[in-house]
């Protein structure tokens, strides 16, 4: 009787320490050896050249590459990494991703990462990177710079523009 007064006691404590949320820690990009979808793996090919980029992790305010911290929106080029103006998907334009007009060789597919959740790409946004010869792609933030990653390591010519897990909107 002892050991479930003790037990009852120790409930409501238990109940207030799983209710916390847990500390704000940087997030790794999941790793195939851990799940089984695609966009979830980030290291697809074994001995990958070290000047090539990598995204290795995550937080709500920027992303960790070839084990440097970023903060911010980035955008990814090939191997070229650059800081990026868009703080929200309402700040992606055509003119923010002007490089493209640029760029050479065409990168065959941009990858938008909209931050936590899978947003809606501005048609004209859309119509700007079929003009340029590339075909778009949206998802989340965390999956965004996974699959640029398989891509990059499969030596394909991809692009990303990424914004922040954090943003919601």
């Amino acid at each position: 009787m002892a050991i479930r007064q003790k037990a009852v006691a120790t409930l409501p404590t238990l109940m207030r320490a799983l209710r916390k949320p847990p500390p704000s820690l940087p997030q790794r990009l999941p790793s195939l050896r851990r799940a089984f979808s695609l966009y979830d793996q980030v290291n697809l090919i074994d001995n990958v050249p070290e000047d090539q980029l990598r995204f290795q992790g995550y937080t709500d305010t920027g992303f960790t590459v070839n084990g440097v911290e970023y903060e911010g929106s980035l955008l990814a080029v090939g191997n070229l990494l650059l800081s990026w103006s868009p703080k929200k998907m309402s700040d992606i334009t055509a003119e923010s991703l002007s490089i493209f007009q640029t760029v050479r060789p065409i990168p065959e597919i941009l990858i938008i990462g909209t931050g936590r959740y899978i947003q809606p790409v501005d048609p004209e946004v859309r119509k700007f990177i079929r003009s340029a010869g590339m075909k778009i792609e949206a998802i989340d933030s965390r999956n965004a710079s996974s699959t640029y990653n398989i891509l990059n390591e499969e030596g394909r010519i991809v692009a990303a523009a990424l914004l922040p897990y954090g943003v919601s909107s």
